[in-house]
């Protein structure tokens, strides 16, 4: 897939992060899976073939910020995850303010029909809203 301009987006957290990918020349953005935070060794396999067979050539994270634009409690974790991504993979990271994404990832499974209880669904949504963010908010280079 070398070449395919493919961007993988993570929305971090604590449990559970979730996954999206698109592509820079179509500019769409799909949920794709979550992966299970379980421990660093875990998160960083799992990141290891996701990045393998969908050869990025760049990685959008969510960055988590309160309302006001202040540092949220996840933000430096989430930043840490973004430059450990970059450093062990060297794969280009730019982060997105996440700010309500959760939220409207609810509201797009809800008029879907998907259950809100499915958190799985929601963290995968919530990182196709942060990749199309990017999308509509960067012009195409």
């Amino acid at each position: 897939m070398a070449g395919s301009r493919t961007v993988l987006a993570f929305d971090y957290g604590e449990r559970r992060i979730g996954v999206a990918m698109g592509n820079l020349v179509l500019r769409e953005a799909r949920a794709l899976t979550v992966v299970a935070n379980l421990n660093r060794d875990v998160r960083f396999a799992e990141m290891g073939k996701l990045i393998a067979e969908w050869q990025p050539e760049l990685i959008v994270v969510g960055l988590p910020c309160h309302p006001d634009g202040t540092p949220h409690e996840m933000t430096q974790q989430a930043r840490r995850f973004g430059n450990q991504l970059n450093g062990r993979f060297n794969v280009p990271v730019v982060w997105v303010d996440e700010r309500y994404s959760s939220v409207a990832a609810a509201a797009a499974l809800a008029d879907a029909g998907v259950k809100v209880s499915q958190k799985t669904s929601l963290d995968a949504e919530a990182a196709r809203i942060i990749l199309q963010q990017y999308f509509d908010e960067h012009v195409p280079a």
